[in-house]
């Protein structure tokens, strides 16, 4: 019996000891000011036509894979598209990047912003950039 009372004693209490846990306060996440923030942005490219040709035949194509964007901008499968149609066609279909090899050329781009909250007038930017000119 005394082995008994030995290994009793080894194993320790049979509940450990239970600390008190203070709670800790944690900051609560700021929430977000709803300040009815309106921003408008326009983007405008200005592109010339370098290559007609090529121009005529990716809108072509571009009318037949798009008819309804194509007859927004006037066109009619009984009539060819006139060269600025064509060049109206691809704007409005593609990214400045995919016109370019297109047969058009980017000379200016210009982004309005305009932004206000229900308690301003609005605040307008207006930035104009031009690629340099090839010599």
């Amino acid at each position: 019996m005394n082995n008994l009372t030995h290994l009793t004693h080894l194993n320790g209490p049979a509940h450990p000891k239970l600390r008190s846990v203070v709670g800790i306060q944690r900051p609560t996440p700021a929430r977000p000011l709803d300040l009815r923030v309106r921003a408008q942005r326009i983007q405008i490219d200005e592109l010339i036509v370098e290559d007609p040709r090529q121009v005529l035949a990716h809108a072509g194509q571009a009318a037949l894979n798009d008819p309804d964007t194509a007859a927004l901008l006037g066109h009619n499968p009984a009539t060819p598209l006139s060269l600025p149609a064509a060049a109206a066609l691809l704007c409005a279909l593609y990214d400045t990047d995919v016109l370019t090899a297109m047969g058009l050329r980017l000379t200016r781009h210009t982004t309005r912003v305009s932004a206000s909250n229900q308690q301003t007038e609005p605040v307008s930017l207006v930035r104009s950039t031009a690629p340099d000119q090839e010599g």
